[in-house]
């Protein structure tokens, strides 16, 4: 299902196989609308690289946060191309203090940034 111009469902499917389920389909598209600006700033393709939705059990398995936001599908592992996830979380941060995304969490990774839209200020 194409939730934003260039984001469908099933790239934040959990990669065990299971799809997003209903209950979440609104914090999904809010996520994808988040990622949508972020998208459309850089005017580069934002990928979802390993996590987007997990299901619990997914979520034990991969080490995941028994809070985390990844359950409710508020999250995504990103990278964009040619930005490194330091700079990536730069652009995110521009972007929240100027309104244009979602307050949340931002977390940098070797190899990807943790984003959510958990409403409240957390960073890792």
């Amino acid at each position: 299902m194409k939730l934003t111009e260039n984001f469908s469902s099933e790239e934040f499917d959990c990669k065990d196989g299971t799809k997003v389920p209903e209950k979440y389909h609104g914090n999904l598209l809010r996520l994808a609308k988040n990622l949508q600006v972020l998208r459309d700033h850089l005017r580069v393709p934002v990928t979802i690289t390993g996590s987007g939705y997990r299901t619990p059990s997914h979520n034990r398995k991969v080490g995941g946060a028994p809070e985390s936001k990844h359950l409710t599908a508020e999250a995504g592992d990103i990278n964009a191309k040619g930005y490194t996830p330091k700079q990536l979380a730069t652009v995110i941060e521009k972007l929240i203090s100027e309104g244009k995304m979602v307050q949340g969490g931002i977390g940098i990774y070797p190899n990807f940034v943790h984003y959510d839209i958990r409403g409240t200020r957390a960073r890792w």
